[in-house]
């Protein structure tokens, strides 16, 4: 026990010491919550949209001014042509164009209108935004039309009542920035034991320590434990921000938010300390970890929903600790569930930290012989 404290007050020496890094380490949650909670929307609203109306009736007008009051679409330009409106969109100064045929009114009292709609699709979430307000206004239009032209029931036959629990106002950083507390927790703690190892190497201080009688398992408590707890103090900054900032609530058990998350931080910390040991220099311990880093940005729910991935990259997505994570977090912040719903998450990040943290051992132990 004196060993592993004798290693422990050290690295916390090393790592007041070092005030850039630490104070690095320490503002970097507050940079990246506030960059990606202001400038993550998924919502694309007052889009650019030019008009060609070539009926120009009080029929066309008034659809325009739909479009215009829905809050999707910006009326900003007025076409003379077809031609007009694809130069418009070619430049980017429009993401969108209606276009009215010169018989839109009279084919409207007849019963069959058709409006055009063009969209720039090189932009797939704006594209995504304007389609689907597009299609929005015209049924509803539609179904206006009905009502006033044959006097039927403004009544459906089915009514469907879409509650949406949880985030019922599609607040994109609600689900994002739990996500990306996750991410950047991953991040500085597969950074700041990924390189201290190698650092130990490079500064001439691992062979000290090799001719000490410490073990290899008690050099590595000795590693995780300051870093276990600076990954406590970035769960609370990181909380902070996101709740009194964003005001991203917290809706389960903080105390089991925390216990929870201690999981996934000695997971990622036997991750970095399992590179560390593989890898010859700071440079390959960096390299090593933005390799492992940046497929759990893509294949584990971050930005897209697993559900739409291809079964093989959806089973891929398991491999990595931060998956399980992000249903903790999500979880307890905004559904309020509680362990007895995360029983296998918990276990999964369990088994991750017991088998990083024996390959970890084993392999220094291997580089002592």
């Amino acid at each position: 026990m004196n060993r592993i404290l004798a290693i422990i007050r050290k690295e916390f020496k090393q790592m007041i010491r070092d005030r850039l890094t630490l104070g690095f380490v320490l503002l970097l949650p507050v940079i990246q919550l506030l960059l990606f909670g202001y400038g993550i929307q998924t919502e694309v609203k007052h889009i650019p949209t030019a008009v060609f109306d070539q009926s120009l009736t009080a029929e066309s007008r008034s659809l325009i001014d739909t479009f215009k009051n829905s809050g999707y679409f910006n009326i900003d330009y007025a076409a003379t042509s077809y031609a007009g409106v694809t130069a418009l969109i070619d430049s980017g100064r429009a993401k969108a164009g209606i276009i009215f045929p010169p018989d839109y009114a009279r084919d409207l009292q007849r019963g069959g209108a058709t409006v055009q709609v063009v969209v720039d699709a090189s932009d797939n979430l704006v594209a995504n935004q304007a389609v689907a307000a597009a299609n929005s206004i015209s049924q509803v239009q539609s179904l206006q039309v009905l009502v006033q032209k044959y006097n039927i029931s403004n009544s459906q036959p089915y009514d469907v009542e879409v509650r949406p629990w949880y985030n019922p106002d599609g607040i994109a950083a609600y689900y994002m920035l739990p996500a990306l507390l996750g991410m950047i927790l991953s991040l500085m703690m597969m950074l700041q034991t990924s390189i201290c190892i190698v650092r130990e190497r490079e500064r001439g201080t691992l062979e000290q320590l090799l001719v000490t009688p410490i073990r290899p398992y008690e050099l590595m408590i000795g590693k995780v434990v300051p870093n276990f707890v600076l990954g406590n103090v970035l769960v609370t900054i990181s909380l902070l921000v996101a709740c009194l900032v964003f005001g991203v609530p917290i809706r389960g058990s903080l105390l089991q938010l925390y216990l929870l998350s201690m999981f996934f931080i000695t997971a990622s910390l036997g991750m970095g300390i399992m590179i560390s040991n593989f890898a010859r220099n700071q440079l390959q311990a960096m390299q090593l970890t933005f390799f492992a880093l940046f497929p759990s940005m893509v294949l584990t729910g971050f930005v897209w929903p697993r559900l739409g991935m291809p079964k093989v990259i959806y089973y891929i997505g398991m491999v990595f600790p931060i998956t399980y994570y992000f249903d903790i977090i999500r979880g307890v912040m905004l559904k309020g569930i509680g362990f007895r719903y995360l029983i296998g998450q918990t276990g999964a990040l369990l088994a991750f930290s017991v088998i990083f943290m024996t390959v970890a051992t084993l392999s220094f132990k291997k580089r002592i012989v």
